[in-house]
Formats: C-alpha cells, sequence, structure tokens
C-alpha cells in the first residue's frame, strides 16, 4: 500500500468525499394524495363556509300581516316546516300569498296554535342559501304576534 504522503495531489481525500459509500436513493415525497385531498376538501369547505355565512347574515328584516293558511312540515331528508300567509290589503281584492319557512320548533308550534287568527310574522331574509335543506323559501319566520279577528 502506497503511504499518503507519496499519493500525487490530485488524489488526495477532500473532506465530505463519499469514495467508498454507496449513494441513498432519492426519497420521493408522495404528494398525490394530499393533492387529492386539497382538490376534494376545497370545494366541501367553500360550500360549508357559504352556508354558514348565508344562513348567519340577514339581507332583510321585516314583519307581513294575514292569515296562515297552511302550514306543514315538508322534506325528505331534512324536514322544515313551511307555510303560507294570506295576505288581504282592501277588502273585496285578491289576496297576495306569502311562502314562508320556520326553522324553530317553538315557533311552529305557536304558530300551529294561532292558524285561522290575524297574525303578524316577523322574518329574516336570508339570500344565497345554496340548497334547501334549511328552507324552500329564503324567508325564515322567527316570531309571530297574534293580532286578533
Amino acid at each position: 500500500m502506497a503511504n499518503e504522503s507519496e499519493r500525487p495531489p490530485d488524489e488526495s481525500p477532500e473532506l465530505g468525499a463519499t469514495e467508498d459509500v454507496p449513494a441513498r436513493p432519492a426519497r420521493r415525497h408522495r404528494r398525490w394524495p394530499w393533492i387529492v385531498a386539497a382538490v376534494i376538501m376545497s370545494p366541501i369547505a367553500v360550500i360549508v363556509l357559504w352556508t354558514a355565512i348565508a344562513l348567519n347574515y340577514s339581507y332583510s328584516r321585516g314583519n307581513r300581516a294575514g292569515y296562515v293558511q297552511k302550514f306543514s312540515r315538508k322534506g325528505w331528508v331534512c324536514k322544515t316546516w313551511e307555510g303560507e300567509l294570506a295576505m288581504v290589503n282592501v277588502p273585496g281584492a285578491l289576496q297576495e300569498r306569502w311562502e314562508f319557512s320556520v326553522r324553530d320548533d317553538s315557533v311552529a308550534h305557536i304558530i300551529t296554535t294561532s292558524m285561522g287568527q290575524r297574525v303578524s310574522l316577523t322574518y329574516d331574509q336570508h339570500a344565497g342559501v345554496p340548497t334547501s335543506c334549511f328552507g324552500e323559501t329564503p324567508y325564515f319566520v322567527t316570531g309571530i304576534q297574534v293580532l286578533g279577528q
């Protein structure tokens, strides 16, 4: 064996040289499951966020007076209370019908017991709710006041 001092200058070992150590194979990161998950979860997250904003932000609020003429619990999967208020402005004029939804069971019970009487319904309008699972109409009744006959 030759002495290290007898080696030619270009053959001297360098610091960190890996002459005899086999190279490790490059570790491939599997990113495709993360990409697929992001592609699937992003639209779902957007829809959930949009629904939460649409249900918590009220576009308008108001009252309507008339007679509740139809009120029932509807839906295949998501059961909601749906009703119809008959509004008569002038005696002898045609009535205008206003459809509404109720999410609160206690308000629905009060509406059921006051059918046939003149009532004033307090409502919030939620524009842009993406599904009919929360109600078939954008008008959600939040309170009721019986006005009498």
